[in-house]
Formats: structure tokens, C-alpha cells, sequence
């Protein structure tokens, strides 16, 4: 069986309060309603995401569905997505979205994102 070969790792995902702390610190944001992402550069390859939902946005079951929707978009969108980037979706009050929709969102909000990175700081490599 390949179970495991289209997961998302650990290795693509923010995990704890410092990586969080670090992504939020550098306050480049981009609103692509219903979520707001917050990005900065690392020195990875890869671009890796973390995902900040409060209880606003609704019920546990609510908020876990989109975790995992958000989580399989970012999965299936990473190819699309510059590299080199920690990136936090923080999750705004909204209807549940199809994956699709999801993906369209972080694919054009983390574009964005990389362009402002690199008017910022023109040293920035292009994936």
C-alpha cells in the first residue's frame, strides 16, 4: 500500500509556540478572506505551513474539517507554492469551503506574499 507518500510530514508543518512566534513577529500579512496568511522566509527548501483557528469560527467538528481541508489543499497546491517560506493561516468566521477553494486562497495569498518578501529583500532566491 502507499500510505505515507502524499502525506504531509512533519517536516512541512509549523509545530509549536516559537515557530508561530517567529512567523507572527515579521507582520507581512495578506487577507485573502476568509483567511489571513502570515508569512517570512526560512531556510529550508520548502515552504511549511501551520494553521491558527479560534473557537469563533465554530464547533470543534467545524474547525477540524477545515483544518484538514486547509491541510490537503496546502498538500496538493505545494508544487505551485514559492519555496522557502513559514507560512500561518490564521482562519477568519466562515461557511466550510471546498478544497479547491482553499487552494485558489493560499496559492494566491502566498504568491503575494513572496512578492512583497521580494521587494523587501531583493536576496531572496526564486523557486
Amino acid at each position: 500500500m502507499t500510505k505515507g507518500l502524499n502525506r504531509l510530514g512533519k517536516a512541512r508543518r509549523i509545530i509549536g509556540r516559537r515557530a508561530f512566534s517567529a512567523v507572527f513577529e515579521t507582520n507581512i500579512r495578506r487577507s485573502c478572506p476568509p483567511l489571513v496568511l502570515v508569512a517570512r522566509p526560512n531556510a529550508r527548501a520548502n515552504t511549511r505551513m501551520g494553521i491558527s483557528i479560534s473557537r469563533a469560527v465554530g464547533i470543534a467538528v467545524k474547525r477540524n474539517g477545515i483544518k484538514r481541508r486547509l491541510r490537503e489543499a496546502f498538500r496538493q497546491s505545494r508544487l505551485q507554492l514559492p519555496g522557502g517560506y513559514d507560512v500561518v493561516v490564521i482562519v477568519r468566521p466562515h461557511a466550510t469551503l471546498e478544497v479547491t477553494r482553499y487552494q485558489q486562497l493560499l496559492i494566491a495569498g502566498l504568491n503575494a506574499l513572496h512578492a512583497t518578501w521580494q521587494k523587501k529583500q531583493p536576496d531572496i532566491a526564486q523557486p
